[in-house]
């Protein structure tokens, strides 16, 4: 299993040249096409009339500067990832909205990375929701990048918060290209006679030789009690000096699709190190 595909959202927050170096540097070690994705914003096909500049000259502004816009993302991509030395690649300026446009593009492709969102940036097409709506729609592993994140490789040290669940097997089979390639992968368990899944005899052992199999280097973490999973793994990633994280994400209730597990919340909104997700 290898990633050929990775797909990069481009947009035009603050640290966007820190993704595209981010991803040139996994599409170099991976051997992998990486594609770049720049949202118009809108659907254009809702305004099908060749006739619409004569009829709203601002529309039509408005829908010109949206896929201008998008043009210099991707030319911006193309002078990143050719500088990287990426041998494989391909700049797209894609009709609709972000998380439809993205998710569309996912389909086809092997890992998904996108940025976290900035509360201090505020952005007209990306809802501040975004990296929750990519999670749970786009079917495939996805990388987020903090705001904060200064790094342009990631996955020496991993940190795999593991309890054994449906979400979590998902996240680590997606994350075994990146687990291989690490120095040192650290197994933290937080919990484990509240965790249904954790309650075989000995778990965390046969997780161990099931990644030592594929190649990784593993390294399991005495297990926590704590009241708060997701603030400890982000004290545990620190401490451990890990510069990914890998977890299986939740979604709850009908109500609210977009209404994410605590654990996944808190490690989306404080997390300063990168994170893979499934779900």
């Amino acid at each position: 299993m290898a990633y050929k595909t990775i797909l990069l959202h481009l947009s035009a927050s603050a640290n966007a040249v820190q993704r595209i170096r981010i991803a040139a540097r996994l599409a170099i070690a991976s051997q992998a096409t990486l594609i770049g994705a720049a949202m118009i914003g809108v659907s254009t096909q809702t305004f099908r009339d060749a006739r619409i500049g004569e009829k709203d000259p601002a529309l039509a502004g408005h829908l010109r500067f949206l896929s201008n816009r998008a043009g210099e993302l991707v030319n911006q991509f193309h002078d990143e990832v050719r500088t990287a030395g990426v041998l494989l690649y391909e700049g797209r300026v894609v009709d609709g909205e972000a998380v439809a446009g993205i998710c569309l593009q996912a389909r086809y492709s092997d890992l998904v990375i996108v940025g976290l969102t900035d509360s201090n940036e505020k952005s007209p097409s990306v809802p501040p929701d975004f990296p929750e709506a990519v999670l749970l729609h786009a079917g495939r592993p996805v990388l987020f990048i903090p705001p904060s994140c200064n790094k342009e490789q990631v996955g020496a040290r991993v940190l795999v918060a593991w309890n054994a669940s449906k979400e979590a097997r998902r996240a680590v089979t997606d994350a075994i290209p990146l687990l291989r390639g690490a120095e040192v992968v650290d197994v933290a368990v937080f919990n484990p006679e509240t965790e249904p899944d954790m309650r075989d005899e000995m778990p965390n052992r046969d997780f161990a030789v099931y990644l030592s199999r594929h190649g990784v280097n593993v390294n399991l973490l005495q297990p926590q009690q704590t009241r708060d999973i997701g603030r400890a793994v982000l004290d545990t990633a620190r401490e451990r000096g890990a510069d990914l994280l890998v977890l299986g994400g939740y979604g709850h209730t009908r109500f609210r699709e977009l209404l994410m597990g605590g654990v996944t919340r808190t490690v989306l909104h404080e997390s300063d190190v990168p994170i893979l997700m499934s779900h």
